[in-house]
């Protein structure tokens, strides 16, 4: 049983606001959270209960996981200088 993903609408623009190739790394590393939402390199972010970030280049993936309904957040898609402001 996997899990399904809910992409923010602000995260939706920020995907789409990527270089073409940093989209399809992005939707692609997206697609594989669905199946395991713990991947090699997440880093739960400190001071949070269930938020998560997963690095794609210089991007960064923040996303919140709810197991009891096995579903995933995204929140944010952006580069790393402005990922945790």
């Amino acid at each position: 049983m996997g899990f399904t993903v809910i992409i923010k609408q602000s995260a939706q623009k920020q995907i789409s606001k990527l270089p073409v190739a940093y989209q399809n790394k992005v939707k692609q590393v997206i697609l594989a959270l669905e199946k395991q939402p713990r991947p090699h390199g997440y880093i739960k972010l400190t001071g949070t209960d269930n938020i998560y970030r997963i690095r794609v280049g210089v991007y960064r993936i923040v996303y919140e996981i709810a197991d009891k309904h096995l579903l995933i957040y995204i929140f944010d898609v952006e580069h790393r200088k402005d990922a945790y402001r």
